[in-house]
């Protein structure tokens, strides 16, 4: 099967349940976002910014257990701000997998290692030994690290931790190869640790899955490329959606980094360019949702959004009408079900009801719809069944060979040219000028740079440079 048979078969289990009680509106997904703090500034996220005044608050971890229960989706996306930051995360991940849910920890990836360290303290036994020399043989962690494993004291035994299950995914964002990803997360080094952890959970049993954003910048063949290199490394599958410029990121964009929206963001003739080939990779690695979502990103056929199906909690309510559009936030699901007058949204026949839905095409709207027969085709539902059941596609080893670090090991990372400025007053006095203060940065792996920000470790690498300008 291409799906874990539990899996697939709690999701449908739910669809049927409610097509037979004629449900006209229920949750597939819940995306759970606890709070909205995070360690990094990707370009192209609006989170942080549009909720930049309650970034210390955090839902209770009572409420995020009672939401789940609420709305009753039988998977539930725990995502923020980085989710690892939450400080009961792993109670919050324990407890929804105890409510019977299927749980995505939506994740950047940094500080993944630090938390299976800390369930292989919890669960150590002289029957560890040989996946504590295999992660030391790989370096995914020091010797310093095995040594704190092997001596846990009681309390590290007695920590809550996140442990392998069938039921749940580390989802890991990666946008492109090194290079590539790098400059989106706005931080160097980023891809380096996402591949290391991403290692570490395959040797240690858990499931992975890698998530996605396609932008205007980002080169096809490199995003094939990825999907090359992690199936090499037995990623268990791929959520891939296109980049879209809500109101957050759009303001992000202009204000914070001085960039037009639309020189980053794709509309939706450009996202049936960038999908063309969907399908076909669909074919050859685990991609997550529909044959039918796929075949409405390539352009073969039109959707109605159903956001309702995957509806988004946080720490000011149900987030409404959908993940990205912020028209008001409602105490309970029902209420939201009830007062969003969901047919003001999304598009029908090519004509957008709402000027902000015009390029949407983002798996949270349009995904759910495939499953859910919303704009049905004869033989929809043979493609769905087919999809999930016939045989996995196997991993790609010879994507071990892609040319993954293509970035910051070569020289070529946004920081490369702040750093030969510092090392180099003279440059500096010439105008050296950092990557990501340009439009452009040619690369032979994608189509161009992509837009950075404003982070601090930029800010000082900048303000050595202005020191040497003025000592020179």
């Amino acid at each position: 099967m291409r799906f874990p048979f539990a899996l697939t078969a709690k999701i449908a289990g739910h669809i049927i349940k409610h097509k037979l009680k004629r449900t006209p509106k229920f949750a597939m997904v819940l995306q759970l976002e606890p709070l909205h703090t995070c360690n990094l500034t990707c370009t192209g996220c609006g989170r942080i910014r549009e909720y930049s005044t309650n970034l210390k608050d955090m839902v209770p971890i009572e409420k995020c257990l009672a939401v789940a229960e609420e709305c009753e989706a039988p998977m539930v996306s725990i995502c923020g701000g980085e989710p690892l930051i939450y400080p009961k995360i792993e109670e919050l991940v324990n407890g929804i997998l105890a409510q019977g849910r299927i749980v995505y920890v939506c994740t950047n990836g940094v500080f993944m290692r630090k938390k299976m360290k800390d369930y292989l303290a919890a669960i150590y036994s002289p029957e560890l030994e040989p996946a504590l020399k295999r992660l030391l043989q790989e370096k995914l962690i020091s010797d310093k690290d095995a040594q704190t494993i092997r001596k846990a004291d009681d309390k590290a035994r007695a920590k809550a931790v996140i442990r392998p299950t069938r039921w749940m995914y580390w989802n890991v964002h990666i946008d492109g190869l090194e290079y590539t990803h790098d400059l989106i997360v706005e931080r160097e080094g980023v891809f380096k640790e996402c591949v290391e952890a991403i290692k570490m959970a395959k040797i240690l049993g858990f499931q992975v899955a890698t998530n996605t954003t396609v932008y205007k910048e980002s080169d096809v063949k490199e995003i094939e490329q990825m999907f090359e290199f992690f199936s090499s490394l037995e990623v268990d599958g791929h959520t891939i959606s296109p980049g879209y410029e809500y109101d957050a990121a759009k303001k992000d964009m202009v204000k914070r980094l001085g960039k037009q929206p639309e020189d980053f963001f794709l509309t939706r003739k450009m996202t049936r360019e960038k999908f063309a080939n969907i399908q076909e990779w669909g074919e050859k690695f685990t991609i997550f949702g529909t044959p039918v979502y796929q075949e409405f990103l390539a352009g073969k056929r039109e959707l109605t959004c159903t956001a309702w199906a995957i509806p988004t909690y946080n720490i000011k309510g149900w987030k409404a009408p959908c993940y990205l559009m912020t028209d008001g936030h409602y105490d309970g699901y029902h209420e939201m079900l009830a007062k969003v007058q969901w047919d003001k949204y999304g598009v029908i026949n090519g004509v957008a009801r709402d000027p902000r839905c015009e390029n949407c095409m983002v798996h949270c709207g349009y995904d759910p719809s495939g499953a859910l027969g919303t704009n049905y085709q004869r033989g929809d539902n043979w493609k769905n069944f087919s999809y999930n059941f016939r045989p996995k596609p196997k991993p790609y080893y010879a994507g071990a060979k892609v040319r993954a670090f293509n970035g910051v090991s070569i020289g070529k990372g946004h920081l490369a040219e702040a750093n030969a400025a510092i090392n180099s007053p003279r440059a500096a006095m010439n105008g050296a000028q950092s990557a990501f203060q340009r439009r452009e940065e040619p690369h032979e792996h994608n189509g161009g740079g992509c837009g950075t920000g404003d982070t601090g470790q930029r800010e000082a690498l900048l303000a050595k440079i202005a020191e040497a300008k003025r000592v020179e």
